[in-house]
């Protein structure tokens, strides 16, 4: 503590040491692997393009889901997750992208876009970014490509995205 004039004590000042009502102070984006980042988004516009087409070949329902219009923001959509997997390995910490999932669930279920077609989104960005990473860190990818699905599989229990809805019980809860 220090001393102001008058002999009363200041309040806690250390840099360390972040206010408590302002939260943590924010990730340093060099603690990582900030070239394996720079590279992730120097790519960004040609990793989305392939990652979607990935991501189509894994899951044909894609299509059926969406229009042209909705490929069009999925396509937007990842040029986004690619930002957040490349400051997660920047970083080194998967919170960032862990909070980003949980907040664009809400986006995607809004947009009737079910998480089985966002997870084979993240499956593609795993494969397209082979082309751009090292494989040594391709690891720090994985762990955040990880995080996301995780976190997505968790709405995905959560929203009944994991099975059929059944008819008939679909009816009695409707009341007709």
């Amino acid at each position: 503590m220090r001393r102001i004039a008058g002999g009363r004590k200041a309040a806690l000042d250390f840099g360390a040491v972040s206010h408590p009502a302002l939260g943590l102070p924010p990730l340093d984006p060099s603690t990582g692997l900030p070239v394996a980042a720079a590279h992730l988004k120097a790519a960004r516009e040609r990793l989305g393009a392939r990652a979607l087409e990935i991501a189509i070949d894994l899951d044909p329902t894609i299509n059926e889901h969406n229009d042209e219009n909705g490929l069009r923001l999925l396509l937007r959509d990842t040029e986004i997750l690619i930002d957040q997997v490349a400051d997660s390995i920047a970083t080194g910490s998967v919170a960032a992208i862990q909070s980003w999932a949980e907040q664009a669930s809400v986006i995607y279920r809004r947009r009737r876009v079910p998480m089985d077609n966002v997870i084979a989104l993240c499956e593609g960005l795993r494969e397209a970014s082979q082309a751009v990473l090292a494989p040594a860190e391709r690891s720090a990818s994985d762990l955040a490509i990880d995080t996301a699905i995780e976190r997505f599989r968790w709405q995905r229990r959560l929203a009944g995205d994991a099975r059929k809805r059944n008819r008939i019980l679909q009816l009695i809860y409707k009341g007709a």
